[in-house]
């Protein structure tokens, strides 16, 4: 019988990383940040959910980033990101989902107009199959506690006709900023993304599509917030331009390239 010496033998410590991420994007949130964060860490820890919230700082001039540092060092869920200056929501979204660590990667407002126990229903859409959950305040309109303005309902279904008619959504609401995804679907989906502001929506939904990832769309409870700073003619004007943009980068094949896949241990805590 033949001795060998045996081979030496690793032990590799397994990093835990948590099974959800919560992106807020913020721009000159300091008075609605330390709500938005008390809320979510609320639920996150009332539910068991192992979870990371991410705040991305979208170079606030007022003390959005002191206040999450401060709020991190009793929070240890909570971390900050900080964008190179101010580069809009789209960017700010990208940023947070392309630097998180979890299994599901999701994004919510500030103002949390969908309150955060609604990412439930996003989470067990993804858990039946679906690589992307969005929510959308159309399906069922009696959840709308607070309803935006007529004129703001008026802009915001035109500009969701226009985004179905152009770019071939089937879905009844495009801009709400409550969104869910598979890992594998983000990297992919966020690397692809080119418009960095408020016309970002119908952009990564249009790559999705393009992708092949399944999207499933969830009807969630909304409260209209008065102090949102999207302006229906200035930016519905240049979302108008990015609709053309997106159809621009498609015939050149901008979305079809192969995009790497983004190791977490590489990011940076």
């Amino acid at each position: 019988m033949l001795w060998r010496k045996p081979r030496r033998c690793e032990i590799v410590q397994k990093v835990p990383y948590p099974q959800f991420s919560i992106v807020i994007p913020a721009y000159n949130e300091a008075a609605r940040i330390p709500a938005a964060l008390q809320a979510v860490t609320a639920c996150v820890r009332s539910r068991g959910w192992s979870a990371e919230i991410v705040v991305v700082d979208d170079g606030s001039r007022d003390a959005t980033a002191e206040t999450v540092r401060a709020f991190a060092a009793q929070a240890p869920e909570v971390r900050l990101l900080q964008n190179p200056g101010n580069r809009g929501k789209g960017y700010s979204v990208r940023n947070g989902l392309l630097h998180s660590y979890g299994e599901i990667v999701m994004f919510t407002d500030a103002d949390l107009s969908a309150p955060i126990e609604e990412a439930e229903g996003l989470f067990a859409a993804i858990a039946r199959g679906s690589d992307i959950a969005i929510g959308s305040r159309w399906l069922e309109r009696t959840r709308q506690t607070i309803r935006q303005p007529l004129y703001r309902q008026f802009f915001g279904r035109c500009f969701n006709a226009v985004t179905r008619l152009v770019m071939g959504l089937p879905f009844a609401d495009t801009q709400c900023g409550f969104k869910a995804f598979t890992r594998a679907a983000a990297q992919t989906v966020f690397q692809l993304q080119t418009i960095d502001r408020w016309g970002f929506d119908p952009e990564i939904l249009f790559i999705a599509l393009k992708r092949g990832y399944h999207i499933e769309e969830v009807p969630v409870s909304w409260a209209h917030d008065e102090r949102t700073r999207i302006s229906y003619l200035k930016d519905g004007l240049r979302m108008l331009q990015d609709i053309a943009i997106v159809r621009w980068n498609a015939l050149l094949g901008r979305y079809d390239r192969k995009v790497e896949r983004i190791h977490r241990a590489t990011l940076a805590k």
